[in-house]
């Protein structure tokens, strides 16, 4: 995104970087940072390299959607197929694809973007790549070794209200929901 002349006065200038953490997903980063007014402030952060996300639309209007246990929060979710850029420069519709496949078995002929998501813009670059997909194929399941994934078949109202009570609470899952349904729901 530009920075606009009006948000120019609110621009921090990197001094130095340094590496503090480099894992298999994520690698931590300390910046020295100019602030606007002049003062010198440290900035931590995670450099990710991206990710794409897919919600499959069955023609009842159901949806596709995978439970997994998921370790920092401690609990299962249900969630929309995603997965992270594999190598820098990849597309993300090819991710979508290749996590759909994956995760749900399926193919699909018509994919479309839905948007892309920032995901926590204090403390990461990560950006997640929406997509919705419909003329679906099944197929087999083939996740990832350390992936265990139940596959889950929801009508997308249903998906709608675990949005609105809390039940479904993972970003980019809701966002792909809520964008989908006022798709599907909201046709002229």
């Amino acid at each position: 995104m530009l920075i606009d002349n009006a948000d120019k006065n609110l621009v921090e200038k990197k001094i130095s970087s340094e590496p503090v953490f480099d894992g298999v997903l994520l690698h931590v980063r300390k910046d020295e940072v100019e602030l606007p007014n002049g003062h010198k402030a440290v900035r931590e952060w995670i450099e990710h390299p991206g990710a794409s996300a897919i919600i499959p639309l069955l023609p009842d209007n159901q949806i596709i959607l995978v439970r997994q246990f998921r370790y920092p929060v401690g609990q299962v979710t249900l969630e929309v197929p995603a997965g992270k850029l594999d190598k820098i420069g990849e597309d993300p519709v090819e991710c979508a694809k290749r996590e759909l496949s994956e995760e749900t078995g399926y193919t699909a002929e018509k994919i479309w973007k839905l948007t892309t998501i920032a995901t926590t813009v204090g403390f990461t670059n990560e950006y997640i790549h929406l997509y919705a997909a419909s003329d679906l194929k099944a197929g087999k399941i083939h996740p990832d070794s350390d992936e265990f994934i139940n596959v889950v078949k929801i009508p997308l109202t249903a998906a709608l209200q675990m949005v609105e009570t809390g039940k479904i609470f993972d970003a980019k899952s809701a966002v792909s929901i809520l964008l989908l349904a006022k798709q599907v729901f909201h046709k002229k």
